[in-house]
């Protein structure tokens, strides 16, 4: 549910905030309507991963196949169909979006992955990303705070035939502590601060993907090791907030 980041070439660390201008008016397009059996769909997903992806620095073959393979045009609203595979976030409604390509597929790569894990999805959005991971993760839970967002997601992924994803609707900062530990956690909306209920839900040698930080944010990797945390800053990020216990006030003394 994030606005992302606009890389204008490889390695770039550049924030895109011309992108707000992109979700309120997204370019015209002239291309037809995509269905998921069109040549046309699985040609430009192929454009998507090498142009805007690999040629970024994201080379983890799972992503790169998952990406590939899934049809994003499915997970957008079909006013917007013609551009999913465009270099830019798009709108999905209730005031949210579905971050660009790369990424996703550079937040999926952080996780570092190898199949088979447990993964715990914060803000599932149109449930682009919870496909993304399902493709790889041996399982995914995913939590979206906003119902009529999670039922969409829920029915896309459903008709699409994933059945290893499963649905909460809830405030994501308290994770889901019955499903815990999880070997990664990917969240895709900024708090002010990470969350304590989703590093106490890692596994030792999970890793936690998280965008934080008010208007300035940072996108961070947090490893959870048998002694504390290791904490990378990768770049810098625009999305969404989160919502829900991320907003309150801290009570005074």
């Amino acid at each position: 549910m994030g606005y992302g980041t606009n890389p204008m070439r490889p390695g770039s660390r550049t924030t895109a905030l011309a992108l707000f201008a992109a979700l309120a008016a997204p370019p015209a397009s002239s291309e037809p309507p995509m269905s998921l059996s069109t040549d046309a769909a699985a040609q430009r997903r192929e454009r998507m991963v090498e142009r805007q992806i690999r040629a970024r620095g994201v080379t983890d073959a799972r992503v790169l196949a998952a990406m590939a393979k899934v049809p994003r045009h499915l997970f957008v609203p079909e006013e917007v169909r013609a551009q999913a595979y465009e270099d830019y976030p798009l709108p999905i409604g209730a005031r949210q979006t579905i971050s660009q390509p790369y990424i996703v597929a550079l937040m999926t790569s952080l996780l570092d992955l190898r199949g088979g894990e447990r993964v715990l999805e914060i803000g599932t959005g149109s449930g682009y990303q919870a496909a993304v991971l399902a493709e790889i993760a041996g399982s995914v839970h995913t939590i979206e705070i906003l119902e009529p967002l999670a039922r969409t997601a829920q029915q896309t992924l459903s008709e699409l035939g994933y059945r290893n994803v499963q649905f909460r609707v809830g405030d994501g900062w308290a994770g889901w502590p019955e499903a815990a530990p999880f070997d990664g956690i990917l969240v895709t909306a900024a708090p002010e601060k990470v969350p304590q209920p989703l590093l106490d839900q890692l596994k030792v040698g999970g890793k936690l993907v998280i965008p934080v930080g008010a208007y300035v944010q940072d996108l961070l990797v947090l490893t959870k090791t048998a002694t504390g945390l290791e904490r990378k800053n990768i770049i810098p990020v625009r999305f969404v907030p989160m919502t829900g216990e991320a907003q309150r006030e801290p009570e005074k003394p």
